[in-house]
């Protein structure tokens, strides 16, 4: 049986655990008696399983991912930004200011030539190019921005190999 490294007071996985987190990444909206059918346990013990896999962290939300066209928000954008200062508090006041703003879906902390990377969902170049000028640009610490159009999602979003 193969075990993975685990959050902190958290026991193993085992491959029946492994099963259901690949099962409920493949469709969040399968049931209990549905998942427990098809690794192989009793109702009763696959939802104490799938209760645990929350409690202990391994799970930390089911949700529905939206096709991005049909809500008028077809074009994706990555922005590189850097930062006028390298400091916790310039950070931590960057971040902040990220988590406010609901265009943002994604803001990450990378290293190399960016401070940050972030994914975009906008209607189109205008309301980026809006966006951008209004409050991009007005974030705390933005020193410089290098905006990257996607033309076309090879993978997005892809189920988290284990």
């Amino acid at each position: 049986m193969t075990q993975h490294a685990s959050p902190a007071n958290a026991a193993p996985i085992d491959r029946i655990d492994q099963k259901i987190l690949r099962l409920l990444q493949s469709d969040g909206r399968m049931g209990n008696a549905d998942i427990a059918k098809r690794v192989n346990v009793s109702p009763a013990t696959c939802h104490r399983r799938m209760q645990r896999l929350f409690e202990e962290g391994y799970i930390t939300s089911i949700r529905a991912q939206i096709a991005p066209d049909k809500v008028d928000r077809a074009a994706l954008v990555m922005v590189g930004v850097v930062l006028d200062r390298s400091t916790p508090d310039s950070f931590a006041a960057f971040e902040t200011a990220c988590r406010k703003l609901p265009f943002i879906l994604d803001c990450h902390l990378v290293a190399g030539d960016f401070d940050y990377f972030l994914k975009i969902r906008v209607r189109d170049m205008a309301d980026f190019n809006h966006l951008h000028g209004d409050q991009l640009i007005a974030l705390p610490g933005v020193r410089q921005t290098r905006t990257f159009f996607v033309m076309k999602e090879v993978v997005d979003n892809a189920p988290l190999a284990f």
